[in-house]
């Protein structure tokens, strides 16, 4: 009897160690082609490029806690991103162009597939704008960049999208 107790403790512990040890979500972020010529003219490659691994490296935070989306496959596009302040390719472009004194609102437009591990596919398509240009005087170049992606990431770790 005490080998069948320590050999079911000992089958349980596997379990929940090979269950502590799945494998995270397979997350990829790509710029898409309206967004990428619209960077090579203006936005600066390096600053998008900059943004979409924000967004990768966040949802992948938000996702390691969740089991449900363990072994699951990620595919997003991001489709625009929209400037709090002028980027420094934008300052570049137009030398009268102030940073401190040029503010507009910003966000984010997200789309993309889910693949769960068990091969169902869904799509998903998320976007997020300041509603008032009040916020953005105080705001970063990217603030609500970033906060599109922060609410994109709780959503879908959430099961809300």
């Amino acid at each position: 009897m005490r080998r069948f107790s320590f050999l079911a403790a000992a089958g349980v512990a596997a379990a929940l160690a090979g269950a502590a040890h799945a494998q995270p979500a397979e997350v990829t972020v790509t710029i898409g082609d309206r967004l990428d010529r619209e960077a090579s003219r203006t936005l600066g490659q390096a600053e998008v490029a900059e943004q979409a691994r924000a967004l990768e490296a966040r949802l992948e935070r938000e996702l390691a806690s969740n089991p449900a989306y363990a072994g699951a496959r990620i595919h997003l596009v991001l489709t625009d991103v929209a400037p709090n302040r002028p980027t420094r390719q934008q300052l570049s472009n137009t030398p009268g162009l102030d940073y401190i004194r040029s503010f507009s609102v910003g966000g984010a437009a997200i789309e993309g597939e889910i693949t769960t591990a068990d091969g169902e596919a869904r799509p998903v398509r998320y976007d997020w704008y300041s509603h008032d240009i009040r916020d953005a005087r105080f705001q970063s170049t990217w603030q609500d960049a970033d906060r599109a992606f922060m609410r994109f990431s709780r959503r879908l770790a959430q099961g809300r999208l």
